[in-house]
């Protein structure tokens, strides 16, 4: 069963979709988390209950990372979404240092994607179902400009001003 909660943050109000799992503490694992208006985001379904009880310790990770605090997120994930290739971008994609960027051609490199796979990783990337979690905000154009993400540009560069150090 899925279930949800709405959390108020800098970037919006975010949505927390979860799954129930004996593994995850607290017995949900997330399975999304979505800013307002983002590409491909989750949608409350019929069927899903709001548990907003559900997400109390990610909730004050969330609040705690906003505010400079927590560089890193300790969050049980819902592993079924995504194909092979997709969850092979989006681990290496959690493996770019808080505060650090990439560009997506490094990237394809680092998980031995060819050249002509950079836009294929492109897309990997823009379905993270995890916006702020799994940081693809870290990743840019080979020049160092922003591009692409599935919550918008301005909230990319606000997150990465936030690990830069100057939105503290």
């Amino acid at each position: 069963m899925r279930v949800y909660a709405h959390l108020d943050s800098p970037l919006g109000e975010l949505l927390l979709v979860g799954e129930a799992s004996a593994a995850a503490a607290g017995g949900v694992a997330l399975f999304s988390l979505s800013v307002p208006g983002q590409k491909g985001g989750a949608e409350v379904q019929d069927g899903w209950r709001h548990a907003p009880e559900a997400f109390g310790a990610l909730a004050e990770q969330l609040k705690a990372y906003f505010a400079g605090e927590l560089r890193r997120f300790d969050v049980a994930y819902a592993r079924g979404s995504g194909t092979g290739f997709q969850r092979r971008v989006w681990d290496a994609v959690d493996a770019i240092p808080y505060g650090e960027t990439t560009s997506y051609g490094k990237l394809a490199a680092s998980i031995g994607a060819s050249r002509p796979a950079v836009r294929a990783v492109g897309t990997a990337i823009g379905r993270n179902p995890l916006l702020v979690l799994r940081p693809c905000h870290r990743i840019v154009g080979a020049d160092g400009s922003l591009a692409g993400y599935a919550g918008g540009l301005e909230r990319k560069r606000w997150l990465l001003d936030l690990e830069a150090g100057s939105r503290v």
